[in-house]
């Protein structure tokens, strides 16, 4: 009945989530760095900003926030300043020694990697216009809320199976370990890269 809305939002939501961006940066970083458990909790907290986003476009405050300056500037630089916060951090980042799943699990926690991913989606205003463009644009007025919330799944869905394998394969332990003793450059190289989404978050226009 609505499968070809629902390919539509299939085949878009493909190419958004693996179009590089907040979410793939903030995933690889904390596959490599921390554990393939964390880039998976991680990609967990992005499947979880996504459904706020999806929540709020169906209830029409996604509208309201298009429409309002002060709002969307205010999600805009809370974004940009949370991702150049991570960048930051990253680029700070030492050389150290080959460290157990103990001390993983103490210095990162799941928790941690929910979190950081939740808010990197949370914070996206690009984030905010696509789930807006998709709920006004694509979807037709007279579908179904039902319909809709399936196709709002099918976008978590994709972002979760995508990312979390993602991290599967970055964060295995053999990858894990050819890459450890320069592991430290790829997060400040990931830091540069978190830096500079930050600041093009900060200059998109409403």
């Amino acid at each position: 009945m609505h499968l070809s809305e629902w390919l539509t939002v299939l085949i878009i939501g493909w190419f958004v989530v693996i179009t590089p961006g907040p979410n793939m940066a903030i995933v690889i970083r904390n596959s490599i760095v921390h554990s393939r458990s964390a880039g998976v909790y991680t990609a967990g907290g992005l499947a979880f900003g996504n459904l706020i986003h999806i929540t709020y476009c169906l209830i029409g405050i996604g509208f309201l926030i298009s429409k309002s300056i002060l709002l969307f500037n205010v999600v805009k630089w809370l974004g940009a300043a949370y991702l150049i916060y991570l960048g930051v951090k990253s680029l700070r980042a030492q050389p150290h020694s080959p460290i157990s799943q103990t001390d993983i699990t103490t210095s990162f926690t799941c928790l941690s990697a929910l979190r950081t991913g939740f808010l990197t989606d949370l914070l996206n205003p690009k984030a905010t216009l696509f789930f807006l463009a998709l709920f006004t644009q694509i979807i037709r007025p007279g579908t179904p809320l039902l319909a809709q919330i399936v196709y709002g799944f099918t976008i978590v869905a994709l972002e979760f199976g995508c990312f979390a394998i993602l991290a599967a394969i970055i964060g295995h332990h053999s990858v894990r370990q050819r890459v450890e003793a320069v592991s430290h450059w790829i997060e400040r190289v990931t830091g540069v890269v978190l830096i500079a989404l930050g600041v093009r978050v900060a200059f998109v226009e409403q």
